[in-house]
């Protein structure tokens, strides 16, 4: 048996010195260093004790050598496990615990924090690697084998599993196999023309879907080659877009662009595409990009539990506002929230999944899983959303009241019970409101105690190191009650309401 995801992934990579990618500095991983280093990594995982099926938790900041690691893991058969950079200790070392990997590898600064979470966790090994390459990882793969034996693996064998919130209790592992991110890779790269003459600008994470998966997967298989910046920059972007054919973002990415002097048509004259997914991407940010540069942003729509689902059409009308067509393969329904009953055509309903992108359930949470899926095998998104008379979908809104900011998610629950454990806080609510750069602002609105003299700076200061810097509320706001409905629930469509323009008014 092959090692699946891997060979699908490199079957039409070239084995000579072609870069597979290049760091503004000037840095450069040939294929032939992917390979090479990637062995090596691989055989030191292996010394290590990792077998196949062990899981290999990461939380490093972007580096080529972190690329290296995940297909590593890869050809060794392990289960790879990135974390989100700004994740606490606290929060790590729940992933720790639940996950039990064999090895975490972790940034060199980062060590001494999260030492005590990972023994707690009973991890066997723990490694670092800091953005430069450096740390005891590099150090023992230096002088490991530049050849390893793939591990056999097959398409229904997890590949990884990436956490992700949910909208009470702690966060939910999603398994993702083989299949689901070979399959999802190659319908991209036929859906999206993508070929071995392609240079994607990276400016993404690593440790999620769309960075990891959707840019570095399908530019691998499609045998181009990677700009790969550490971090999203605006002058260093505009500074490397005509080096590139192509460039993955999520809206944030298009809002700051927007306002930079240096954007013209001419700059982007090479680009061939331009995608926006993470986050939903205004309709005004798509105008305002056609006009400033002549190019249409092709917006998709995914999601970490399924990888993509759906895009606007490579050739074909780009609508501001819509995700497109479900993908070739992906079967895409809207049904009524209570009934489970199919819509008609035009009306808004819960956007339900199924197809080879899907993933094999929630790690260890099997009662979660039964409740997330249909009885004939669709996923439910928890997404709300309409399909036109031409076939387009639109998402209008989110069931699960999931926050999507700057391309993260972040679900209120979560927030909401750190703050309703502060003294002098009765309870909160938390909820996305519209901001003109991250998408949506996370905004917390609280109800104090009778004399309590909490404020937003207080609330903020105490906050700050118990989530990541993602989760906290960028405006948090007080009033007397929260408005419920007949039945008691929170109704936090009016509080959506209620603030809606409350960013827009701290722009202007």
């Amino acid at each position: 048996m092959p090692a699946y995801l891997y060979d699908a992934l490199t079957a039409r990579c070239p084995k000579h010195d072609k870069p597979f990618l290049t760091t503004p500095e000037g840095r450069t991983v040939s294929y032939r260093e992917l390979e090479e280093g990637s062995a090596r990594i691989a055989s030191v995982l292996s010394d290590l004790g990792v077998e196949a099926g062990d899981r290999v938790a990461v939380q490093v900041e972007k580096s080529p050598e972190a690329v290296l690691l995940y297909l590593a893991c890869l050809r060794a058969g392990a289960i790879f496990l990135p974390l989100n950079t700004a994740y606490t200790p606290a929060e790590i070392g729940y992933f720790l615990s639940d996950a039990e990997p064999k090895v975490f590898v972790c940034d060199l600064r980062r060590q001494k924090q999260l030492a005590a979470a990972a023994k707690k966790a009973n991890v066997a090994h723990v490694e670092t690697l800091d953005e430069n390459g450096g740390g005891s990882l590099r150090e023992k793969a230096k002088n490991a084998s530049s050849k390893f034996k793939n591990a056999s693996r097959g398409p229904d064998d997890l590949a990884a599993i990436l956490y992700t919130s949910g909208t009470t209790g702690r966060s939910k592992g999603a398994m993702l196999s083989q299949e689901n991110l070979a399959s999802n890779a190659h319908t991209l790269v036929e859906y999206w023309r993508l070929g071995p003459s392609d240079v994607l600008l990276h400016a993404l994470p690593i440790y999620h879907t769309h960075g990891l998966f959707v840019a570095i997967n399908t530019l691998l298989m499609a045998g181009g080659s990677l700009l790969f910046l550490p971090r999203f920059d605006a002058d260093t972007v505009i500074g490397l877009l005509p080096k590139a054919t192509s460039m993955m973002a999520v809206p944030t990415f298009y809002t700051r662009l927007l306002q930079h002097p240096k954007l013209s048509p001419e700059l982007v004259r090479h680009i061939r595409v331009f995608t926006s997914g993470s986050a939903p991407l205004l309709a005004e940010t798509h105008r305002e990009w056609r006009e400033q540069t002549g190019h249409s942003i092709l917006e998709r729509y995914g999601m970490t539990e399924t990888n993509m689902n759906t895009s606007n059409p490579y050739e074909g009308e780009r609508i501001p506002g819509s995700v497109g067509f479900p993908l070739p393969g992906v079967s895409l329904r809207i049904v009524d929230p209570d009934s489970a009953a199919s819509v008609s055509r035009g009306e808004v309903g819960m956007i339900e999944v199924a197809g080879p992108n899907v993933f094999k359930g929630y790690w260890r949470m099997p009662e979660k899983t039964a409740e997330e899926f249909t009885p004939d095998g669709y996923f439910k998104t928890g997404d709300l959303g309409r399909i036109d008379e031409k076939g387009y979908v639109y998402i209008v809104g989110r069931g699960k009241d999931l926050v999507i900011t700057g391309g993260f998610n972040v679900y209120p629950k979560e927030v909401e019970t750190e703050i309703d454990a502060l003294p002098g806080v009765v309870e909160s609510a938390v909820i996305g409101v519209p901001h003109p750069d991250f998408g949506e602002g996370v905004t917390a609105v609280v109800v104090r105690k009778p004399g309590s003299k909490l404020d937003e700076r207080e609330i903020s200061r105490t906050l700050d190191g118990r989530l990541a810097k993602f989760k906290l509320p960028k405006r948090i706001l007080f009033t007397d009650e929260l408005p419920r409905n007949a039945t008691g629930k929170v109704q936090k469509n009016v509080l959506r309401s209620t603030y809606q323009d409350l960013y827009k008014k701290a722009a202007s």
